[in-house]
């Protein structure tokens, strides 16, 4: 039996990758689809120190856990693999493309100031609820939350005396993983097997994601398209945007070291609706 074709997200938390996740398990047949595998028997979880061994250039430690997962991916026994973990574009990306020579993506891509309140919200509620395993300790002997950067990205150098708001910090990780996604396709030559989503208006419409099916050459279930019942929300906490979301964004877009914005110009993000807005937060 030949090895399940695998496809990974190119995303940041909090756009979309669990429904994404949850909707092509409802559509699809010989398709193992899992979003963030914690508990499937010898399939590493990209989270946690893999992100510290990238931050740190340590590319044989992921390169080795990859290969693992290569060889858990294989044990499934579909013709396909779908992981939408937002993880892959903080740890895999440094050996994802030499480990997975047939490797499919799914570029997901969400408005970053909502991205980035929704992810401080959500941080915010794993450390009130005291979720065990949220830190681990990096290589240097320093604390980081499992499901973020480290800080210690090139990105943050311009913001190391300053005290970043979580909105903040998260909209430069925001940022840091768009850059990321274009830089590995461009790379590897990989965009004509990526499928970009507009989240949410690509992800609800049914004609995109039978696009997506035919694209990666899944299987079909048949009937009509079926949609998860549960949204993957903030209990509390609605994603806000108003003037005080702005001003954050602009103090921290005003000292963004140069060559962070530029991708905004060009697809696939002109056809974002958000991006007129945001551009006019960033100075010039």
């Amino acid at each position: 039996m030949s090895e399940p074709i695998p496809i990974f997200a190119l995303a940041s938390g909090r756009s979309g990758t669990l429904h994404l996740a949850r909707l092509m398990a409802l559509n699809t047949v010989d398709c193992a689809c899992r979003h963030e595998p914690y508990f499937d028997r010898g399939n590493p979880t990209l989270f946690g120190p893999p992100i510290d061994w990238a931050a740190a250039g340590d590319v044989a430690r992921i390169r080795a856990l990859l290969t693992d997962k290569r060889a858990a991916i294989a044990r499934y026994g579909t013709g396909h693999y779908l992981e939408t973990s937002h993880a892959f574009l903080k740890s895999a990306y440094t050996a994802a493309a030499e480990v997975f020579p047939n490797l499919r993506l799914i570029h997901l891509i969400r408005d970053p100031l909502k991205v980035a309140q929704s992810e401080a919200n959500r941080e915010a509620l794993v450390r009130r609820l005291r979720l065990p395993g949220r830190h681990y300790r990096g290589g240097d002997g320093q604390t980081y939350f499992r499901w973020a950067l480290t800080g210690k990205e090139a990105i943050f150098g311009a913001f190391r005396d300053e005290a970043l708001t979580p909105l903040q910090w998260y909209l430069l990780q925001w940022l840091e993983i768009e850059n990321r996604a274009m830089a590995f396709l461009a790379e590897h030559g990989l965009a004509s097997r990526c499928f970009t989503l507009r989240v949410p208006e690509d992800l609800n419409d049914a004609e995109q994601i039978e696009r997506l099916l035919a694209f990666h050459g899944l299987t079909r279930r048949p009937g009509p398209l079926r949609r998860p019942r549960r949204r993957n929300l903030n209990p509390f906490q609605p994603t806000r945007i108003g003037a005080e979301q702005e001003r954050q964004a602009r103090a921290v877009l005003a000292r963004l070291p140069d060559g962070y914005l530029a991708l905004l110009r060009q697809a696939p993000y002109s056809r974002c609706a958000w991006r007129e807005r945001f551009l006019s937060l960033a100075p010039g």
